[in-house]
């Protein structure tokens, strides 16, 4: 698009609203217009476009060919109460992991209940199997060293996509090797464990995306638009005065057995972890 039709498209948007009250309610609605006659606001921190959606398209062959059928099998075999289980315990892990990034981030008072709720289900949810913290007023904060980042006042920085590992930002790329750390692979020192637990929080996570992924087929014309639209909004890249409206897989909305959909929310408004967002 030529600085010409821009110039004429912002001329004309600021002909259409010079009646605005004020000269900020003015400019808002200039910039939310221009947005939708030039594209979404994911494009302006995607420019590394075109290799994304090389390693993107990778990622969802790998999916199909792979993870896909694996998840699909392991959900047909394993009851559903137990695949709750085991994102109880892995989501109990993640809890340690968000109190101390909330006390990072000078949240005190979550960070503490969010403390209080690893311990509760610690020891009376055996290990995290049951949550009955949530049960008990203790709703889950998730965090991580990205949000962190964040709170310091680290900017997004562009949308890259990682093989294997999905959706990105050069933010929480950087913060990636940090929450690994944290990460329930980490407690084992046998390389076999690690690979096991890492594989069965993999395959779990994705058998929970199966219902997701069947929807997303039916609604999303650009697979690879709407997931870096849904990640960049999630992670807080766009503005906070505009309301943003999607079905985000990954959302901490709501509890992957209950919705069928790890972690899916049907809908989430701004600010709220795709086959390759569920291998993160």
């Amino acid at each position: 698009m030529s600085r010409l039709f821009k110039t004429l498209a912002l001329m004309a948007l600021v002909l259409g609203l010079a009646g605005c009250q004020t000269v900020q309610g003015m400019g808002n609605r200039i910039e939310r217009a221009v947005d939708k006659v030039m594209g979404s606001k994911g494009q302006r921190l995607d420019p590394w476009e075109s290799w994304n959606r090389k390693v993107f398209a990778f990622n969802e062959k790998l999916d199909e060919a792979v993870l896909k059928p694996v998840a699909t099998a392991y959900s047909n075999v394993v009851p559903s109460p137990i695949r709750t289980g085991i994102d109880n315990f892995f989501g109990n892990i993640s809890d340690a992991w968000s109190a101390v990034n909330l006390l990072l981030q000078g949240r005190f008072k979550a960070g503490v209940e969010q403390g209080m709720r690893f311990a509760v289900n610690s020891t009376f949810g055996l290990a995290g199997v049951l949550d009955v913290a949530t049960e008990a007023g203790l709703e889950k904060n998730s965090q991580d060293f990205g949000k962190t980042l964040g709170k310091w006042g680290m900017g997004t920085g562009a949308y890259v996509v990682w093989p294997v590992f999905g959706p990105s930002s050069v933010r929480d790329s950087l913060a990636l090797p940090v929450d690994w750390q944290a990460s329930p692979a980490v407690v084992f020192d046998d390389g076999r464990k690690k690979v096991l637990i890492t594989s069965l929080n993999l395959i779990n996570t994705r058998a929970n995306f199966l219902r997701a992924g069947e929807m997303l087929e039916g609604i999303a014309l650009d697979k690879y638009t709407f997931y870096r639209d849904a990640y960049l909004q999630r992670r807080g890249s766009f503005d906070d005065d505009e309301e943003v409206e999607v079905l985000v897989p990954g959302s901490s909305a709501a509890s992957a057995p209950e919705a069928a959909a790890s972690e899916p929310a049907p809908t989430v408004k701004k600010p709220a972890e795709p086959a390759s967002a569920a291998a993160r």
